[in-house]
């Protein structure tokens, strides 16, 4: 069952019983952009502004485990980039997917390396390959492509073969 809910209030209720919900609505619901439960998984849309805060609260309710960092170009659509963590509960057994847009103009999101050090490395990465900066990284740099590299490869946009 795939369920989208866009109203905070209905998602609050419909799934009241879910840890990270119960966390998110005690803490700061307004933060709460979307969610969406599908295949036994809560996918949450949090506002960008509050990705750092929100981390740092789940990981204090019992999400102690950041699996991976990603990014996802969905060009020509504004906002453009998603950036997406995906997050497991060692004590609950659950996983759950937090979700940061950001526009095409200026992608920038905050850093969690602060919370999870381990972010380290997949922000480089989304930073690399999709151009999306993470404020307050301690080492942004690219870690894939050349130094002297021109552009984000894995940007839509980007030239099937490259700028020449």
């Amino acid at each position: 069952m795939t369920t989208t809910l866009m109203d905070k209030d209905a998602v609050f209720s419909s799934m009241s019983d879910h840890p990270a919900i119960t966390a998110l609505r005690n803490w700061k619901a307004e933060a709460v952009v979307d969610a969406k439960f599908a295949f036994e998984e809560l996918t949450v849309t949090i506002a960008a502004d509050d990705i750092r805060e929100a981390c740092r609260m789940l990981q204090s309710a019992g999400y102690d485990f950041l699996e991976d960092v990603t990014c996802v170009d969905w060009y020509p659509a504004e906002p453009r980039f998603h950036v997406t963590y995906h997050i497991w509960s060692l004590g609950l057994k659950q996983r759950l997917r937090l979700r940061v847009m950001a526009d095409s103009v200026d992608p920038a999101v905050d850093s969690i390396t602060v919370v999870w050090p381990s972010a380290n490395f997949y922000e480089r990465e989304v930073f690399d390959l999709f151009g999306v900066r993470f404020n307050g990284h301690p080492n942004l740099r690219r870690i894939m492509m050349p130094d002297d590299w021109k552009g984000h490869p894995l940007r839509k946009d980007y030239p099937v073969e490259g700028y020449r």
